[in-house]
């Protein structure tokens, strides 16, 4: 046979095996065409993105469940594609145009468009390159692009039905502007911060002359577009300046004091300035009035002063004119006070500009109705949401929505089909381009400059990427899909819109489940961030240790509701892991000759093992396999990946193997491989080029060509005998270990053992299967009864339904062993008594980071046990009787 290689080298192998599987057509659902379809749609990253810890996370879960699916013969679909990322990609390319001394505007609307489709030609492919590193077993002949002509279709396709249908309009109010992207953001899309700002507290002159009534703001450039100035009608402090007017510093215009329910007499003065054109609560607060406030906008678009701002302050940037109000006011002793005030500041999610609330006509779709059905769906299990605490918040954001922005003005994304007649002010919304205007025959029509936010799209992304509005084969089987996974910081940008919207188009659901992973945080729990320096690149981690040990991290520490706390020494482990299992493999290839090539692996094995250890490891493989597949069923992928870990390494190879050695018959060597090719399909949707690189090596007759089609292990029945019988055999041999541990005894010295049991079956199993405890244990006697005694200076260990006493004469020298023990107490004792001492001290608990807190606390711990089981060991040791 040829001889197996010493060591896994994952860069050939990962490359070698993803070719193979994209050229057979393995990740097609096609290759189960009988089976049930399943289908999970890739969240799509961002066409500007590159792989991070977050979508590591997240591509490894889909795969795993991808991998498993298609291995139980489901016609699995896990489909691809990336997002246009309408103000990112913007961003990006004005940047390098920046750096070439243009901009988009200089370039006009078409070259720059054209300028962006080449970005993405060059530079778009990076993140579906990554994902392809990481072993993503997608079907990439169905590749889409939120800018493909098909999606495009399905847009122009949905915003025309919902304005037809009264739900899609155009209104002028306030909307979040960032004065750096020149565009409306939803509300989603702005990321508040507690900010440590200035309360300025400023008087308002009555128009009378009997005084002035104080207003405090954190931003005093707004006063210049005050409209009014308001009190609570029930705070006593105001009820005589109700209906008076004051002089608006700086502006030369009066305006009223009113009275309005909703003002808070507790913030500042319990007088409030109104601007309607720079504040959503002032501008609510106008529109209730009989008759409305105007509004005047003194702020741009640019983040600039505009001339309603008065001579003086037009064209100053709005934080310079901040300072230039302040300072005029002062000059006429009209400012009160300036006290420190935190507060929450919006900022744009893309690129960190302080967002500005500025009135400009934009489309909206009419939420409230499609919001309705998505909240039944998930209340009455149409759509479970994984883990069900973040259900909560799905109810409390759908309850309370308000209608959604969708247009933004940037040149990048899905145009709004939308057409203005320059002649009769005609509004033409239509799937094609209008020739004409249909109610006065003008030729001189416009196209709406704006276009869509990126998750208009984006909530089409469960059926526009199956072929809808067409009617295709795709469509009919794999809608609605299976499961989406999902971080939880786009649950209501994008999985409650994909709700709404596929209910609202497809008359059903887009998936039937949705699991929320956790975040991936450092190995101290600290949030990722470049500022903190503790971002983990996936790459780096896949270059070192191979893609496999880095994927197996994230699935092994993926616990529902439980961030995980990611470190590359978790990954060095895993990788350990690997070498484990080849080493394994290598010695069991190496047990086996040219005869048992093209060995047919039957599940009759499983019934027909003669020895207790081949039978207790193929009822712990049926446990394994049972709990595995319940795991993944329920999306325990923690409980899968580490009931693996647990079986492979510590009962296949640490005992399993061992016991084989002790007995290498042709029954025993088939169930190793048996066993060892059933680990290797369990394992495969967790390490997939691993277990193909030794599958396609294991000297067995083979149905499909590759792993990632064969069948994945189903449940067969246990033997619980066989796993009660050696159970007593292991503790046996782990209390015999524990003595050689506990005093030092070399490996090399064969002991003498007494075992005292506690019943007839107990005794009788340790008599029958002696040779595995001589073996393992390295005793050269083993004597067993239930009548034992223990024998004049011996060592005990107790197990649950046994005694271990090993006799000690010879072995070793009583007082130099107590010297030994008493000199490493003495050293314990000194470190517990350093520990103490810091974590009594208040400073060091008051200043220390917490986790640094809690490591030393563990370390406290730990300390203790093993001061504990020391002081054991000398009382077991001055006991003897030599």
């Amino acid at each position: 046979m040829t001889e197996f290689p010493k060591s896994y080298e994952p860069k050939t192998a990962e490359q070698k095996w993803y070719e193979r599987w994209v050229e057979k057509g393995y990740f097609k659902p096609e290759v189960n065409p009988e089976g049930a379809p399943f289908c999970i749609v890739i969240p799509p990253p961002n066409v500007t993105g590159s792989l991070h810890m977050g979508h590591a996370l997240n591509a490894t879960l889909q795969d795993i469940l991808t991998r498993w699916k298609r291995m139980q013969g489901e016609k699995a679909l896990w489909l691809p594609g990336t997002d246009h990322a309408g103000i990112a990609t913007q961003n990006v390319v004005e940047r390098k145009l920046a750096e070439e001394g243009l901009d988009r505007h200089t370039l006009g609307r078409d070259a720059f468009i054209e300028k962006v489709w080449q970005w993405k030609k060059e530079y778009g492919d990076r993140i579906t390159h990554q994902l392809r590193k990481l072993g993503a077993s997608c079907d990439w002949s169905r590749e889409r692009f939120t800018l493909d002509e098909g999606l495009s279709k399905a847009v122009r396709e949905v915003f025309v039905r919902l304005y037809e249908d009264g739900l899609i309009y155009r209104a002028t109010r306030l909307i979040n502007w960032c004065p750096r992207c020149r565009t409306a953001l939803s509300d989603l899309e702005v990321e508040h911060e507690d900010l440590e700002g200035t309360l300025t507290y400023i008087k308002y002159p009555l128009v009378d002359g009997t005084g002035h009534i104080t207003v405090a703001t954190t931003r005093p450039e707004t006063m210049l577009g005050d409209t009014a100035v308001a009190v609570n009608p029930d705070d006593e402090r105001y009820k005589d300046f109700i209906g008076k007017t004051v002089e608006l510093p700086l502006t030369g215009r009066t305006i009223p004091i009113i009275a309005d329910k909703e003002v808070d007499p507790s913030f500042g003065t319990g007088a409030l300035k109104i601007t309607p054109g720079h504040d959503f609560n002032d501008e609510a607060i106008a529109k209730r009035q009989d008759p409305q406030l105007p509004s005047i906008t003194v702020i741009g678009e640019d983040g600039r002063m505009t001339r309603l701002a008065g001579e003086k302050y037009k064209g100053l940037d709005r934080y310079e004119c901040r300072r230039a109000v302040i300072e005029d006011l002062k000059e006429l002793g009209l400012l009160e006070k300036q006290e420190r005030y935190s507060h929450s500041v919006g900022h744009c999610y893309r690129c960190k500009t302080t967002i500005e609330p500025y009135s400009t006509p934009q489309w909206y779709v009419k939420i409230e109705p499609l919001a309705k059905k998505a909240i039944e769906a998930v209340r009455n299990k149409k759509i479970r949401i994984i883990p069900e605490s973040w259900e909560n918040s799905y109810f409390s954001w759908m309850e309370n929505i308000k209608d959604w922005c969708i247009s933004r003005q940037i040149w990048w994304g899905h145009r709004i089909p939308v057409w203005y007649c320059n002649d009769c002010g005609e509004i033409i919304v239509s799937r094609e381009e209008p020739k004409t205007c249909g109610k006065c025959k003008s030729e001189n029509l416009k196209q709406d400059p704006d276009v869509l936010d990126t998750w208009f799209s984006s909530a089409l992304w469960p059926f526009s990427t199956l072929g809808w509005p067409e009617q295709t084969e795709d469509l009919k089987t794999f809608y609605p899909t299976s499961v989406l996974v999902t971080a939880f910081d786009i649950l209501f940008f994008w999985v409650a819109r994909m709700i709404m919207m596929g209910l609202r188009f497809m008359d059903d659901v887009p998936f039937r489940d949705v699991y929320i992973h956790a975040l991936v945080r450092d190995a101290e729990g600290q949030k990722m961030s470049k500022s903190k320096g503790n971002v983990i690149d996936p790459l780096i981690m896949i270059d070192k240790y191979g893609t496999d040990a880095f994927r197996f991290t994230l699935a092994a520490f993926a616990a529902q509701g439980r961030d995980i706390k990611f470190s590359e020494d978790r990954v060095q482990g895993y990788r350990h892991f690997i070498n484990k299992l080849w080493n394994a493999t290598r010695f069991i290839l190496m047990n086996l000759s040219e005869k048992h090539r093209d060995t047919v692996l039957s599940t009759d094995i499983e019934s027909a093992q003669q020895t207790l250890a081949s039978r207790w490891i193929l009822s712990r493989l049926a446990f394994t396999i049972e709990e595995v597949n319940s795991a993944l069923e329920d999306y325990r992928f923690n409980d899968a990946a580490n009931t693996i870990y647990q079986f492979t390494w510590h009962e296949f190879c640490d005992w399993y193997i061992e016991m084989a050695k002790t007995e290498m018959s042709e029954e025993v060597r088939l169930c190793l491989l048996y066993t060892l090719e059933r680990i290797l399909r369990l394992l495969h949707p967790f390490m997939p080029f691993l277990t193909e690189e030794i599958w396609q090596q294991l000297p067995v007759k083979k149905e499909k060509d590759s792993i990632t089609i064969s069948e994945y292990p189903r449940p067969f029945a246990r033997n619980k005998a066989a796993e009660t019988e050696m159970a007593y055999i292991m503790d046996a041999i782990t209390g015999i270990r524990t003595i050689r541990g506990e005093l030092n005894i070399p490996p090399s010295e064969e002991l003498e053992v007494y075992i005292k049991t506690s019943t007839q079956a107990v005794d009788r199993t340790l008599k029958e299967n002696t040779h595995y405890i001589k073996k393992l244990a390295r005793a050269k006697t083993v004597i067993t009864g239930m009548d034992i005694t223990k024998p004049k200076g011996s060592y005990t260990a107790v197990k649950d339904y046994l005694e271990v006493y090993v006799t000690l004469k010879g072995l070793i020298d009583i007082s130099s062993e107590l010297e030994r023990l008493n000199k490493e107490k003495k050293k314990l004792e000194e470190s517990i008594l350093f520990l103490q001492k810091k974590l009594h001290n208040e400073e060091f608990l008051s200043r220390a980071p917490k986790h640094i807190v809690e490591k030393e606390k563990e370390k406290y711990n730990t300390l203790i046990q093993k001061q504990e089981k020391l002081l054991e060991s000398i009382e077991k040791i001055q006991s003897l009787e030599m």
